[in-house]
């Protein structure tokens, strides 16, 4: 990828939101939306209803989280969606690790990477990525956990999804840092904010975004800068708001 793009996710109520979402982004700046499992999870069987009902442009899905297990259901249905992406034009897939990090081990943590090595390299043989997002209460969720799960990663065969509110709510302040350390895995950001134990929309919470933009220009990031709006703010003002800061705050750190 040669150059950071600017991408939208946001969960919808309804089919008339979700025309709202996708007939929105494009025109409030961004180039792609990374759509909420409830968005195109009734057509990972039917790919082609899919772009029948909602268009051909691949920005639309341009990428697709997916929350789920590792257990052999959870691998079968990972693996339709990776499907589902190929055939819609999707250039990634946002993993979500539905386990709880309560009582996961360190051993538990390196098979989960190797598992998803290999995951990530069936993936690339249908020209979509894996990434790993990392989350509050999944076993990639602390500091050493990053540590723990990328040493064991085949090279080259998962991303990282990272995600500033999780860190934040996990008690990783330091986001700037696990910027820099694991610039090698990161191919996709989540940007939002987070504050009194509730995600904000970018700009309305806690998070010190210019120590993370000037992070990111520092490891020349060229990947997706993802708004990822999981508060109470609607679409358009969602759109609006956060395409402001995330144009400003990455333009700002430019050099």
């Amino acid at each position: 990828m040669s150059e950071t793009r600017f991408a939208f996710s946001i969960p919808t109520n309804n089919p008339e939101e979700q025309t709202q979402l996708f007939d929105g982004f494009k025109a409030a700046g961004f180039a792609g939306l990374q759509l909420k499992g409830g968005q195109y999870a009734r057509y990972v069987e039917q790919p082609q209803q899919f772009l029948e009902e909602w268009g051909h442009d691949k920005g639309m899905s341009a990428g697709l989280i997916y929350g789920g297990g590792l257990d052999e259901s959870g691998v079968a249905a990972l693996r339709r969606v990776f499907e589902f992406a190929q055939a819609v034009g999707s250039e990634i897939v946002i993993f979500c690790h539905a386990h709880s990090r309560a009582s996961v081990t360190d051993d538990e943590v390196r098979g989960f990477a190797r598992q998803l090595s290999s995951l990530g390299t069936e993936a690339q043989q249908r020209g979509v990525k894996l990434s790993l997002h990392n989350h509050f209460d999944n076993p990639v969720m602390y500091r050493a956990d990053f540590e723990t799960f990328f040493e064991s990663v085949t090279p080259g065969s998962i991303g990282l999804t990272l995600d500033t509110a999780h860190l934040q709510k996990s008690g990783v302040f330091d986001i700037a840092g696990v910027v820099r350390d694991y610039a090698a895995f990161i191919d996709n950001v989540h940007l939002k904010d987070f504050a009194d134990g509730q995600f904000k929309t970018l700009g309305r919470g806690e998070i010190n975004f210019d120590e993370i933009f000037a992070a990111l220009h520092d490891i020349k990031f060229a990947g997706w800068l993802c708004a990822d709006e999981e508060s109470e703010t609607g679409i358009e003002e969602s759109l609006r708001a956060s395409f402001d800061f995330i144009a400003r705050g990455w333009g700002s750190k430019a050099n």
